[in-house]
C-alpha cells in the first residue's frame, strides 16, 4: 500500500533501507469516504495528505455558497491548505473526498521530526511547495487570459481520466463556468476528437 508514496519521494531524494523504515513508522493511513471532510474551512489544517486511491478536492466558498475548486488530488497527488498547515492558523479552504479514498497523512509536528531525522525531507516537501506555486500561478495565469476551451484543454492534460470519475458541476466550479456551459462545450469538441455523438453523455 505505501508503495505509490514511496516511489513518490523517490522522484526528488533517495532513501536507504533505514530511513525507508523510519518514513513508514511515520506515514498514519486513512480510509474517508466519498463527501467526507477532512478540513473545514475555518479549522485549522493539521495535516498533509497523500492520496494512495480516489480523490480529494480543495475548494474555497464565497460569502453567496458557491464553492470554487481550486485543485484536485486524485492517485499520487498531494492535498492541504498550505498557509494553514505550516502557520497553524485558520484554513480558508475546505477539502472534502469526492470518492472513497485511501490517503497517507503526516502531522506538521511528525513532519518536522521527519525533517530533524531524514534532512533530505525538507528538499523533498521544498521542491513539492514549489512545484504547488507553479502550478497555481499557471491556474491563476489560465483563468485569466484563456478561453474557456483552452482551460478545459489544461484541465484535461494535468488530470488525465478524471472527467470519467467526477461530476461535471465540479469540472465545471473547477474551470470557473456552468455546467450548462461545460455541457456545450463538451458537444462542440467531442466530435472533433472522434467520438460518437451517443458516447457523448458517458462523459
Amino acid at each position: 500500500m505505501d508503495d505509490l508514496i514511496l516511489a513518490n519521494f523517490a522522484k526528488h531524494i533517495t532513501l536507504d533501507p533505514a530511513e525507508t523504515e523510519y518514513v513508514r513508522s511515520l506515514l498514519q493511513q486513512k480510509q474517508v469516504k466519498k463527501n467526507s471532510v477532512l478540513l473545514k474551512s475555518g479549522e485549522v489544517c493539521r495535516c498533509i495528505y497523500f492520496v494512495v486511491k480516489g480523490c480529494l478536492r480543495l475548494y474555497n466558498t464565497d460569502e453567496a455558497g458557491k464553492a470554487h475548486i481550486i485543485s484536485f488530488s486524485p492517485e499520487n497527488w498531494w492535498a492541504v491548505d498550505i498557509a494553514s498547515f505550516y502557520s497553524q492558523t485558520p484554513a480558508i479552504y475546505t477539502i472534502d473526498a469526492l470518492e472513497d479514498t485511501t490517503v497517507f497523512w503526516l502531522r506538521l509536528d511528525t513532519l518536522e521530526m521527519l525533517y530533524e531525522k531524514i534532512p533530505k525531507f525538507e528538499r523533498f516537501f521544498r521542491i513539492l511547495t514549489q512545484n504547488g506555486f507553479i502550478l497555481y500561478q499557471r491556474r491563476m495565469t489560465a483563468a485569466l487570459s484563456l478561453r474557456a476551451e483552452e482551460r478545459y484543454a489544461q484541465f484535461q492534460r494535468r488530470y488525465p481520466g478524471l472527467e470519467q470519475r467526477i461530476a461535471q458541476k465540479h469540472i465545471a466550479s473547477y474551470l470557473g463556468i456552468t455546467p450548462v456551459f461545460l455541457s456545450m462545450l463538451r458537444k462542440k469538441l467531442l466530435p472533433a476528437a472522434g467520438l460518437p455523438a451517443n458516447e457523448i453523455h458517458k462523459l
